[in-house]
């Protein structure tokens, strides 16, 4: 039987999605086996490199770069199975969001929220926390049920909230860092269709009704544009409405739920997102809007505003508290780190704690006090790894002293 195990590319340069970040490492390495997997773990374990997990390179914090070996995971992909009576669905880590909807609906069933980028894998979005918008919904990693995890010994560990607890605890939101996810099991729902409606409103007029805003549909969000006195508004509800195909332009849709959550983003940029206690988001947004008025009025880029259900993943920034996410943006090729530094003391000064996979410039001890299971986390991860082998630069930075 001819097995290849995986392919090798030396000598290059890697970048994400964005073109911001960028690395050497001394291989990219695709693999869409166990055997493949296993192997890569031995030889860095061996030769004393790091090896970080690339699903599309998505993150604009740097959890990738490493001159070591990338695993590039896309061959590590499909739906393994469904479970109709949970519901649940079981797919490979290196599964794209994108690719979820359509066998998903083939059963019946679909993905109970994602947000407006579907490119993500499935294991990118559980090591970050990548969610969508909504009162009542979380993120990916608060629907993940069980996992399926290769650690750098080599084993191969299946856990849920009952078995290897605490791997599983922190493996829901690892940030690449606890073990090589080979398949995850998620809640899902039974299928459904979405009706999307977006309209412009006077910003002051959006904050005066936030809550009766987001509180009224199954999804709300706006863009706010710096300079601007209007929002682009847009809320999506489940409608048992038939679908209406072509789709048109994104604001009119009613299509099923993976065919109207997604969204075109080509422009490349960077991104810094906060999550801050549902309550001061109209006071935090309030701080954003008047430090671009009067220190950066040059920024064009949108500020975007969401709702977060709280959760009890360790390291999410939605853990025992609903959430507000703001998130800001600025072009590649323009330096956004004054904006986005005096920006985060804002963050911070409401309580606010970053999206994994977006811009900061906290360390460990910046963020120990902030979550209750930090210490957990970090003990998790040190026995599951001991020799740091699924550490970077950027990640052991956040161990705290």
């Amino acid at each position: 039987m001819l097995l290849v195990m995986a392919e090798h590319q030396s000598n290059t340069t890697w970048t994400n999605w964005s073109g911001k970040l960028s690395a050497s490492p001394r291989e990219i390495v695709q693999v869409g086996t166990i055997e493949a997997i296993r192997a890569e773990l031995s030889a860095a374990s061996k030769g004393g490199w790091s090896v970080r997990t690339a699903g599309t390179a998505h993150s604009h914090y740097p959890l990738l770069p490493t001159n070591g070996v990338l695993l590039d995971t896309r061959p590590l992909s499909g739906l393994v199975e469904v479970d109709q009576e949970t519901p649940s669905a079981t797919f490979r880590a290196g599964t794209k969001i994108h690719a979820c909807g359509r066998p998903l609906l083939d059963h019946g069933l679909g993905l109970i929220n994602q947000g407006d980028i579907d490119q993500q894998s499935i294991g990118g979005a559980i090591a970050t926390g990548t969610h969508g918008t909504g009162t009542e919904l979380g993120s990916f990693s608060s629907v993940v049920e069980k996992l399926s995890i290769m650690l750098v010994d080599g084993s191969v560990v299946t856990c849920d909230q009952h078995t290897e607890s605490e791997l599983f605890e922190a493996a829901r939101l690892s940030l690449g860092a606890v073990g090589i996810v080979l398949e995850a099991t998620l809640k899902v729902r039974k299928a459904y269709r979405l009706k999307e409606e977006q309209w412009q409103e006077p910003l002051d007029s959006v904050m005066e009704r936030i809550e009766s805003l987001t509180s009224a549909s199954r999804h709300f969000e706006y863009f706010w544009w710096p300079g601007q006195d209007g929002a682009l508004c847009k809320s999506i509800n489940v409608t048992e409405e038939p679908g209406q195909y072509p789709l048109g332009s994104e604001g009119r849709r009613l299509a099923w739920s993976f065919e109207v959550l997604p969204n075109q983003r080509l422009h490349p940029h960077t991104e810094m997102e906060y999550a801050v206690p549902a309550e001061h988001g109209p006071a935090c947004i309030a701080e954003i809007r008047e430090l671009l008025k009067k220190q950066f009025p040059e920024v064009a880029w949108p500020v975007e505003y969401r709702t977060l259900a709280g959760d009890d993943v360790w390291l999410s920034p939605s853990r025992g508290r609903p959430t507000v996410t703001i998130s800001i943006h600025e072009a590649v090729k323009k330096d956004e780190t004054a904006y986005y530094k005096a920006a985060e003391k804002i963050f911070r000064s409401y309580g606010g704690l970053p999206h994994w996979g977006k811009v900061h410039y906290l360390t460990g001890d910046d963020l120990s006090s902030d979550y209750d299971r930090w210490a957990n986390w970090w003990k998790v991860r040190d026995h599951a790894d001991p020799m740091g082998v699924l550490l970077n630069d950027s990640v052991r930075q956040l161990r705290p002293s």
